[in-house]
């Protein structure tokens, strides 16, 4: 699709205007990355044509409830897509490729699929940035929830509180403002913050770095990893950014709990600087 590198092109959908993003295209050239090589053309195609199948069955639909089942009889009943509760943590289930191929996913990317098949044939959804799972939301129907999780089942609010609950150890309580909407560059980095934790618990520093460049590219005045990026750089050799992210990092958060260990760490940066 394009003769950029995976990164050249993130960084130019960063650039972008919210309501220019591609949402699907962005999750892909995310996964590129990932899985160098990857073409992003049948992906997109697979997209298309199950929009285009779906736009078939909404002939003579009614409403945007029977366009919505629909949908979700397509994408969950038909083609099987479903909840990896077996292994939630699998970094495949954040690359949209691997979702569609696998019909398995977390709850952002399945979502992410629902809203992408949608938006191409005219059922309105939108993303809503629940804490620890992600929902969707009927456009025309606020009240009218999805847990893309759970095979497109239907929440009512009361559904949302448990669910809550029971994320959260009953340690949050629950808020409408918990179910506003969230646009596309929400959602992008909603979706690099799971690989960010995943390559995190693992240790699996390599992979971690340019998910959080990346992250950056979204929102440079990021915290988390901004500092994380910062630690990195300095414990694996380049005290130079380290020092530059840490430095950024004391800035945007003078009052940081951690600021005596980022001084530290400058600190360190600094005399590796003058060693190298």
């Amino acid at each position: 699709m394009s003769r950029q590198t995976p990164r050249e092109m993130f960084a130019a959908i960063a650039r972008q205007a919210e309501r220019q993003i591609d949402l699907g295209e962005a999750a892909l050239v995310i996964a590129a990355e990932e899985q160098p090589g990857l073409d992003l053309r049948p992906w997109l195609e697979r997209l298309d044509d199950l929009a285009g199948r779906l736009r078939s069955r909404l002939v003579g639909a009614r409403h945007d409830l029977d366009r919505l089942s629909a949908l979700l009889d397509l994408l969950f009943g038909e083609e099987g897509l479903r909840g990896n509760a077996e292994d939630y943590y699998d970094p495949r289930n954040s690359y949209l490729n691997e979702v569609l191929d696998r019909r398995l996913g977390i709850p952002i990317t399945l979502a992410l699929v629902c809203l992408e098949v949608g938006r191409r044939a005219g059922v309105p959804l939108e993303g809503v940035g629940f804490p620890g799972h992600f929902l969707l939301r009927l456009g025309s129907h606020p009240h009218v929830l999805i847990d893309p999780f759970e095979s497109g089942r239907l929440l009512a609010q009361r559904d949302c509180e448990e669910l809550l609950a029971r994320l959260t150890n009953g340690e949050m309580k629950f808020d409408p403002r918990l179910l506003q909407t969230a646009g596309p560059r929400q959602i992008l980095h909603r979706l690099l913050n799971n690989l960010r934790g995943i390559y995190l618990s693992r240790g699996e520093m390599d992979r971690l770095l340019p998910v959080l460049d990346r992250m950056l590219l979204l929102d440079p005045e990021d915290p988390t990893p901004l500092r994380e990026r910062g630690i990195l750089h300095v414990r694996c050799g380049d005290p130079h950014l380290g020092a530059s992210d840490l430095q950024s990092y004391l800035e945007i958060e003078p009052s940081a709990d951690d600021q005596a260990e980022i001084v530290g760490l400058l600190a360190e940066a600094r005399r590796l600087m003058l060693v190298n």
